[in-house]
């Protein structure tokens, strides 16, 4: 296995995309590959299996699995996002547009990449277990070596919103405290300023608005994402962190700052729920539930 990090398949989080285009549609993934019982080369196998004549398109963050590994936990998430918007546009087969699919973190950098990059066009984003308003809490990281767990649990539990640690610590950048609104939203380089959290970028709001579809997939066993809530948008309520609210009932969605609203209008959101553990589904209920929105 690999980080929990990385970019992923068919465009994906750990550091390795793959976006696939069956006939002149495409898809990309993005994804941990560290909990996942089926590995990322084995997704993108099989889903080069049941959509023939898929274009898968892998890509790195960092020259090699080991550069790749370690800038899914300390590479700004900003600059990830900004390489893969860079490689996109230079690909010519994806022209027309492609449909993503991420994995763990990989979900919320790839909505950066909707939201920052509309060329080409993202037509479909499929979230699978992303952490949409961050997170509140390690309970169990997912990650190959529990010093690098120790080592990430010290540092956010010592200045999460520093700017040294923002800058160089990923989990940092999604890492959501609603006892200190105030900090999270004027020091979180990544999330607060995707999430609208500083003011409404006209820019974002439209190009979330062109996805055809957006789905999300919470895992209701989950150990690994605290709350779970964020996996559906939803969230603790600010002040306390106990309570959770959904995303229908959160500010963002009632003064509609991202457009999420009018998305859900339209008939564009898509909230699936599974049983299991974080990223721990079958063969079976991929093919059944996710397929279907890459073809």
């Amino acid at each position: 296995g690999v980080s929990p990090q990385r970019w992923g398949t068919m465009l994906m989080s750990e550091g390795l995309l793959n976006l696939f285009q069956p006939g002149s549609e495409n898809s990309v993934m993005g994804s941990d590959n560290c909990c996942n019982p089926l590995s990322m080369g084995a997704i993108k196998k099989m889903i080069e299996e049941e959509i023939p004549g898929i274009y898968v398109l892998s890509l790195m963050i960092g020259k090699n699995v080991i550069q790749d590994t370690e800038n899914g936990f300390f590479m700004d998430v900003n600059e990830q996002v900004s390489e893969v918007c860079g490689q996109l546009a230079q690909d010519p087969k994806l022209k027309g547009g492609y449909n993503a699919m991420g994995f763990s973190q990989g979900a919320q950098f790839l909505r950066a990449v909707a939201q920052r990059c509309p060329s080409p066009p993202m037509k479909t984003l499929i979230s699978v277990g992303g952490q949409h308003q961050g997170v509140y809490g390690l309970p169990r990281c997912p990650g190959e070596s529990s010093d690098i767990c120790d080592m990430i649990r010290k540092a956010l539990n010592s200045g999460a919103y520093s700017d040294l640690i923002q800058k160089h610590l990923v989990q940092a950048q999604y890492w959501h405290d609603p006892l200190n609104d105030d900090l999270y939203k004027k020091h979180s380089l990544f999330l607060a300023d995707i999430n609208q959290e500083r003011g409404v970028n006209e820019t974002y709001k439209k190009n979330l608005q062109l996805l055809e579809k957006f789905v999300m997939v919470k895992f209701l066993q989950d150990t690994v994402v605290d709350p779970v809530d964020s996996e559906w948008f939803g969230f603790l309520k600010t002040g306390q962190a106990k309570e959770t609210e959904t995303l229908q009932e959160s500010v963002l969605y009632k003064e509609d700052r991202l457009g999420l609203a009018a998305m859900d209008k339209a008939g564009k959101l898509f909230f699936l729920a599974t049983e299991g553990d974080h990223l721990q589904f079958t063969k079976k209920w991929f093919d059944a539930n996710l397929l279907p929105y890459l073809r």
